[in-house]
């Protein structure tokens, strides 16, 4: 094969390349969102037993929050272990700490367009259509809809720490599946809560692809989903 024809090929090769790349970072958006999230009503029954009623909200505060993502890639034919995080994030809890069965859940909200990870490029292809689309406004949002609490009872003094679980909807770029979180909450005082929850799921359960880019590999199907935050009360 003659060197004109073999750098003719390279050059159509890195061309396409380049145009992939192209269409992948501008697909991916700023990064911006759309609109400020603001906290959402509790509505619905997710309570173990009766109402919370007037029982305390403790609101999510975003600047002490982080949700998090993390999955498994190979990266120039080496492992990677990816992380992806966020403190755009909204949801409060209701609940008298003299009687847990009395806890409700608002909706908990995160804007999936702010996820950053340790590379901008990767930033915006995760916004892109073949990821989590997030740059589209429809899908910007990923939501958990509790729907039931197990694991939860009695009461809880400034210190003491609650193991239990969430089952609900968890809705990603359109497509809702039930998901349970495994939550552990401690009363640092009696306005504030502290704690953590997190489940894994399955990115093709959700439609979420891999584009087709140099360097990368053997993306995971597993993706852990966190989120540690601070709930404040009045």
């Amino acid at each position: 094969m003659s060197r004109s024809l073999i750098g003719w090929i390279v050059a159509a090769v890195l061309a396409v390349g380049g145009a992939a790349l192209a269409w992948v970072y501008f697909a991916g958006g700023s990064g911006e969102p759309s609109t400020e999230l603001t906290t959402p009503d509790i509505a619905g029954e997710t309570t173990i037993a009766g109402s919370a009623g007037g029982s305390p909200e403790f609101v999510i505060d975003p600047t002490q929050s982080l949700a998090t993502f993390e999955i498994d890639e190979e990266l120039s034919g080496s492992p990677n272990h990816v992380v992806g995080t966020t403190n755009v994030v909204a949801g409060q809890i209701q609940v008298d700490p003299s009687d847990l069965s009395t806890v409700q859940f608002s909706q908990i909200i995160i804007n999936g367009r702010t996820f950053a990870t340790d590379s901008s490029f990767r930033d915006r292809a995760i916004r892109g259509p073949i990821i989590l689309n997030s740059a589209v406004d429809e899908f910007e949002l990923i939501t958990f809809d509790v729907a039931s609490v197990d694991g939860l009872s009695g009461s809880a003094s400034p210190g003491d720490t609650v193991e239990f679980t969430l089952t609900g909807d968890l809705t990603v770029r359109g497509t809702t599946n039930e998901e349970t979180f495994d939550v552990t909450v401690t009363l640092r005082d009696e306005a504030t809560l502290t704690g953590s929850a997190e489940t894994t799921v399955l990115r093709s359960d959700y439609g979420i692809g891999i584009p087709s880019v140099p360097r990368v590999a053997n993306v995971g199907d597993e993706v852990l989903i966190r989120l540690e935050f601070v709930a404040i009360s009045g």
